[in-house]
């Protein structure tokens, strides 16, 4: 106690002492912030300014891309890229019988290469001579990803166009919109849409006798809006004004795609991340693992992954912060239920085991099934047209590194990818994980490239006839 008491008087001392240090410092140091708390991550729920009557939407606080230039430079790239002239089959249409199906092939080759030279190659050499025609196709943003849709759709659908990058693929190579949707439950009915673009305010009328009332539950789930990573409330989106979201159904419109695409959620970092292209859930039955890299044993597990990992870029803290939804039980399972009852549309030219119906088919269609047993069917095979296999073509022989921040070195690896089925393959362009083969044709030609099949142009050119009937 003596030896505290001995310290006490001095206190004011001690006090005054750093009080004046503090002033000196200040004196000294006037041009720094003051009180200014460490960073502990981006707030997005901040911008400055916070109180005006507009908000301006950003990118985890940076501005947004300027469209325009985004949209010419993209442009610029996929003509350098691709023939964009929209050539079309003269009389084939898709499913829902309003869109004429897109012919290639579409990439553009170097004066004087021809596909039967390319066929030829070897790896090294497509790639020492930097010949190959299908690498990677890349966001327009890759900086900043996210769902981007057609204008065939956001004219029609509000809440879906963004502000900071337009969707660059010409209307001529995505499928029909909107597409049809066929049943397993009913197939008798053909298309259950009546070729309508399936909505929150229609459903009911379209369905009434149709779906049960729990697979009625689950299409309304299917079409409610819920926050995404670029469509949400919060000031870190791209749209002009705050929205809801979007639901599955916008990107599976009718229980299909019409080209939408983002980034793939399980990849970094960012520049690595590749572009994804929305599939299609027709046949979901005849399925038993979901996603292109996660290989999800179920619909139910799908719908909980979904949340937190496509709609936001993988990342579950921005899920939190931008109000994720988090589905009961009940809602995975009547979203699953309704999903597993979406079938593939007609094939007539198919018998009951998806083999060619010999009375049916065409010359060129019978040559090209022998084609496809010879070379594709190893991993698509009938009735369904998929192993339920994940396989790594590795592209990556092919060609140096193409991603956003190029380095020169080889190719990257992309890894396994889902096998996904060939059934319906006609309304579905552009294929491939992430839409760089825009046709049939270009589909035939990669793989041709890709496994070295060395088909001669009639083959290939079979082959696309029998996939048409898919």
């Amino acid at each position: 106690m003596k030896h505290l008491r001995r310290l006490i008087p001095a206190t004011p001392v001690i006090v005054t002492a750093l009080w004046v240090a503090g002033c000196a410092a200040l004196a000294q140091d006037t041009g720094k912030p003051r009180n200014k708390q460490p960073a502990s991550g981006s707030d997005i729920l901040k911008s400055e300014p916070s109180n005006t009557s507009e908000a301006r939407p950003n990118a985890s606080g940076k501005p947004l891309p300027n469209r325009d230039e985004v949209t010419r430079k993209q442009r610029q790239y996929l003509e350098q890229r691709y023939d964009l002239s929209g050539r079309t089959h003269p009389t084939l249409r898709m499913s829902g019988g309003r869109k004429a199906v897109p012919v290639g092939p579409t990439a553009r080759l170097p004066q004087g290469v021809t596909w039967d030279a390319l066929g030829q190659m070897s790896p090294e050499e497509m790639r020492q001579k930097k010949l190959f025609p299908y690498t990677p196709l890349w966001h327009p943003i890759q900086e900043v990803g996210g769902m981007v849709f057609p204008p065939v759709q956001t004219k029609v659908v509000d809440g879906l166009e963004r502000v900071d990058v337009a969707f660059d693929l010409p209307d001529a190579y995505l499928p029909e919109f909107p597409p049809a949707l066929f049943i397993t439950t009913r197939p008798d009915l053909g298309d259950v849409s009546k070729g309508q673009l399936i909505t929150l305010q229609n459903f009911e009328t379209l369905f009434q006798d149709v779906l049960t009332p729990f697979q009625m539950e689950g299409m309304r789930l299917l079409l409610q809006k819920t926050t995404a990573q670029r469509h949400n409330l919060t000031l870190d989106r791209s749209t002009a004004r705050p929205v809801e979201g979007v639901s599955c159904l916008d990107c599976h419109v009718n229980g299909h795609t019409t080209g939408q695409f983002h980034l793939t959620p399980d990849v970094r970092p960012q520049n690595e991340r590749f572009r994804l292209d929305t599939t299609s859930l027709r046949g979901l039955f005849a399925q038993t693992r979901f996603g292109s890299k996660r290989t999800l044993r179920s619909l139910e597990q799908f719908a909980q992954t979904e949340e937190n990992s496509a709609y936001f870029d993988g990342d579950i803290a921005l899920a939190e912060r931008k109000g994720a939804r988090h589905f009961t039980d009940r809602e995975q399972m009547a979203m699953g239920h309704i999903q597993n009852i979406i079938d593939f549309p007609p094939a007539p030219k198919l018998t009951v085991n998806g083999r060619l119906d010999r009375t049916q088919a065409t010359e060129a269609e019978l040559r090209g099934e022998a084609v496809f047993d010879k070379h594709c069917a190893s991993c698509h095979p009938a009735p369904f047209y998929t192993d339920n296999l994940a396989h790594d073509l590795r592209a990556e022989r092919f060609y140096n590194h193409v991603g956003s921040t190029p380095t020169g070195a080889r190719g990257r690896a992309e890894g396994p990818i889902k096998t996904f089925t060939l059934r319906g393959i006609k309304d579905s362009p552009p294929y491939l994980h992430d839409g760089r083969l825009l046709t049939l044709e270009d589909t035939v030609e990669f793989f041709n490239i890709v496994l070295q099949s060395r088909m001669t142009q009639k083959e290939k050119a079979d082959l696309v006839e029998f996939l048409r009937v898919l």
